[in-house]
């Protein structure tokens, strides 16, 4: 059933469209609209329940691909690969690239909350998967888009050492090596334009800077400097 507001159903048909489904698919268009409304337009018609299935939802695709492309990879490095995959990082990396900032309904201060955006996006996408899957209660209309994401960025996981998660792989180091953790420092950096990478962020071990770096968020400037610091350290330990 199409939704009353026509240049709303037009929109979501829009989304499907990039999705690689037809607008004729069984897809519960309400549902949708509700999983791309965030909280600040209405306190109890919002994308929160759908968010709490989809995250379900998320990290049952992520099992299943795992299961049927690397049958002989021990539940460790099962558990390792799931916990990047369905990471807010790479959901909401994925939401970019479907552009779900265009579809997702925001009001207040949260339109202008550009630190929040990362876990708003990984938010509405697992709550669009929650509505997908809700229409016809399988994977049908979701693992024919979502699996191919999920195949390339499990093979990038599985050949890096780090696993994706510079920041984990720094702490199990300095833990192994020092017993100790790393310390960031993050500091907003002025940006009239509001460019994406709002944030420096540094992490220093024993009063040494091991890494900088930046990002749009304090999480993702972490991340980068993380990178910077566990690949020159990996480097210094090669032969």
């Amino acid at each position: 059933m199409s939704l009353a507001y026509p240049r709303r159903q037009r929109q979501l048909e829009s989304l499907v469209r990039k999705l690689g489904l037809r607008k004729e698919a069984p897809i519960q268009w309400q549902m949708l609209d509700l999983a791309l409304t965030h909280p600040t337009v209405s306190e109890s018609a919002n994308y929160e329940q759908l968010e709490f299935v989809g995250d379900a939802v998320v990290r049952l695709v992520a099992a299943v691909v795992l299961w049927e492309h690397y049958p002989d990879c021990p539940v460790g490095d099962f558990a390792a690969i799931r916990s990047v995959l369905v990471s807010d990082r790479i959901l909401a990396q994925l939401a970019r690239e479907y552009g779900l900032e265009l579809y997702l309904l925001v009001a207040g201060s949260a339109t202008a909350d550009k630190v929040g955006q990362e876990s708003r996006l990984a938010d509405a996408f697992e709550a669009v998967l929650g509505a997908l899957y809700l229409s016809t209660n399988n994977l049908d209309l979701i693992r024919p888009w979502l699996d191919p994401h999920f195949k390339k960025l499990a093979a990038e996981i599985r050949l890096d050492p780090a696993r994706l998660n510079y920041k984990a792989a720094l702490q199990e180091w300095t833990q192994a090596q020092f017993k100790v953790l790393p310390e960031y420092r993050v500091v907003e950096v002025s940006q009239p334009h509001r460019n994406q990478e709002r944030f420096v962020a540094e992490v220093w071990l024993h009063g040494k800077q091991l890494g900088q770096g930046k990002g749009r968020s304090i999480k993702a400037a972490e991340q980068a400097a993380a990178k910077v610091a566990f690949l020159a350290i990996t480097n210094q330990e090669q032969p």
